[in-house]
């Protein structure tokens, strides 16, 4: 069981009043000691809008820390810009989107992962960071995060090792398939491969539409909201 990464923070919160009279669970704090892991995520943590957030697919999202620093080299008057802006529940050093695959198995203090799919990113991390178009850079810049599924309930706690336990898809890293997402890909070739993969249902759907229309969803929504 290699060691690939250190979770750095844990943090988890609950909904609360955010923007444009939405909830949002992003303003996550650090916890110490040990947490729990459930089925469908951490002891304590919440979702603003369980329609996009949270489930077994999205029971936990990490984001790599380093990415906090060519963030504020590119935009230095951005609100927030420090670990726990983008809401994740780990803050993971030693890993990120290029290097973590889809259906990579974890272990984490006494429980067990699996990465499910990258994060989409939306309009609330325009306001989050006061940054208009700050949910488009993050999708054309594939610094994302990703999310985990939960194998095996235990304990997490700061400081400890990521071991990779499996890997069984290693051609498909969390970065080329956000990759599609981003250059509105819809080769049918790229579009039969990359459903080979234990996608999400919402993924698998929307790599399928694009396989039978030849036509890229419209992202205004998500990313800007309206």
């Amino acid at each position: 069981m290699a060691v690939i990464a250190q979770i750095r923070q844990i943090r988890i919160g609950q909904p609360e009043h955010f923007a444009r009279g939405q909830k949002s669970a992003i303003n996550k704090q650090p916890v110490c000691g040990k947490t729990a892991v459930t089925p469908t995520g951490l002891a304590g943590d919440g979702v603003g809008d369980p329609r996009f957030h949270g489930g077994a697919d999205k029971a936990v999202h990490v984001y790599a820390l380093h990415h906090y620093d060519a963030w504020r080299r590119e935009l230095p008057d951005a609100a927030n810009m420090r670990a726990g802006g983008f809401g994740e529940n780990f803050c993971i050093e030693g890993a990120d989107e290029n290097s973590v695959c889809i259906g990579d198995e974890w272990q984490i203090g006494t429980a067990r992962f699996a990465v499910s799919q990258g994060r989409q990113p939306c309009w609330k991390l325009n306001e989050r960071f006061s940054v208009a178009d700050m949910s488009l850079r993050v999708q054309q810049s594939l610094r994302c995060g990703w999310y985990l599924r939960v194998l095996a309930a235990g304990e997490v706690e700061a400081g400890g090792d990521v071991r990779l336990l499996a890997r069984p898809f290693p051609e498909w890293s969390v970065a080329r398939v956000l990759a599609l997402i981003a250059r509105g890909c819809c080769a049918a070739d790229e579009m039969r491969e990359v459903l080979r993969l234990p996608l999400p249902e919402s993924w698998a759907n929307l790599f399928a539409r694009r396989l039978e229309t030849g036509v890229c969803e419209d992202w205004d929504r998500r990313l800007f909201g309206g």
